[in-house]
């Protein structure tokens, strides 16, 4: 799903971005080459950045505890 189109971003490169340490809109998006523009989009690719480090988390406890 497309979450900004004025850069055309998808919801799996903001995870992408958020798995490889991008916290923030702002963040993700000039690490996917871009930058925010119009801001309609920050709230929606933040719950998608929150999303993707909580499971990342997730899994880094049940490797450690399996480990």
């Amino acid at each position: 799903m497309y979450v900004c189109l004025c850069n055309g971003f998808r919801d799996s490169e903001i995870r992408a971005a958020a798995r490889a340490g991008s916290g923030s809109p702002h963040a993700a998006y000039a690490a996917l080459g871009g930058g925010v523009c119009c801001g309609r989009c920050v709230e929606l690719a933040q719950d998608v950045i929150d999303e993707a480090r909580a499971a990342n988390q997730a899994a880094a406890s049940v490797a450690a505890s399996a480990g």
